[in-house]
């Protein structure tokens, strides 16, 4: 049983003054959520790596199978609200995301966006596709060379899917593996092959797509080699979402789409 201590010091009187009881938290720049797939082990560990000081970062996972093909990605849409709205359901999330590149793209984003904004309502919805578009967007560039690890039915969408958002595919080229729990164990030596294998001389920006991928160990140095941008999709999720909340830092050592836009 607690002491009960006579000094004023100590008193039992309750604070009222919510002025004085009351700060702003340990995130008071911006609350950022992120619907993963049940299988993923990566984006949690670089999203709080890249995140600014005074950004929290939230998780919540919505069912799949450890299987990335066109179906089970197409029936994770179902799941995707509920997901949301098990994130800060007072409200106060800023933004929220479907951390999935190859799962925002087969669903689409329209569908994404309903889905994300049944669960929560009050922040603004964005895809992991839809923050490579914009990050390409922000670098002004055109042609790119893709690299992603996925099975080659996915590959042929995301080949469309960039098109049609107003992109050349140069090339696009995959690992073929069908398991999230392969894709999160590709090494960084292997990432660097596949982006370099993948590259032309014509190509403005190579795109290294999965989230699942540990490509923000090597996008500084890729870029360095390659003479150009190189976007991967964990640094374009992260900062697609912090200009959506308003925070307009830059971060050192991820490629120069974080350094520079």
């Amino acid at each position: 049983m607690s002491p009960i201590f006579k000094n004023d010091a100590y008193s039992t009187q309750p604070d009222t003054d919510k002025t004085q009881l009351f700060d702003e938290g340990m995130h008071p720049r911006a609350k950022l959520g992120f619907v993963l797939l049940a299988t993923e082990q990566t984006i949690e560990e670089n999203m709080f790596r890249l995140c600014p000081p005074g950004v929290g970062v939230h998780f919540t996972r919505a069912q799949n199978p450890d299987s990335i093909t066109f179906e089970s990605l197409t029936l994770q849409a179902g799941d995707l609200a509920r997901a949301a709205s098990t994130l800060l359901p007072d409200g106060s999330l800023d933004v929220i995301c479907y951390a999935c590149t190859s799962g925002s793209l087969v669903i689409g984003e329209e569908r994404v966006f309903a889905e994300l904004a049944r669960g929560a309502p009050k922040a603004k919805a964005t895809s992991l596709i839809t923050g490579v578009i914009r990050a390409l967007q922000a670098l002004k560039v055109k042609r790119i060379a893709v690299a992603t690890p996925y099975l080659d039915e996915i590959n042929l969408r995301e080949k469309v899917y960039l098109e049609q958002a107003g992109f050349d595919v140069c090339r696009i080229e995959g690992l073929n593996l069908e398991k999230d729990s392969d894709m999160i164990r590709v090494s960084a030596d292997a990432i660097m092959r596949l982006a370099q294998s993948v590259d032309r001389p014509d190509a403005e920006a190579v795109f290294i797509s999965c989230g699942a991928l540990r490509s923000i160990d090597v996008v500084d140095t890729l870029e360095r080699r390659l003479g150009k941008p190189v976007i991967c999709s964990n640094q374009a999720m992260i900062w697609d979402m912090l200009r959506l909340a308003g925070i307009e830092d830059t971060i050192e050592g991820f490629g120069r789409l974080l350094k520079e836009c």
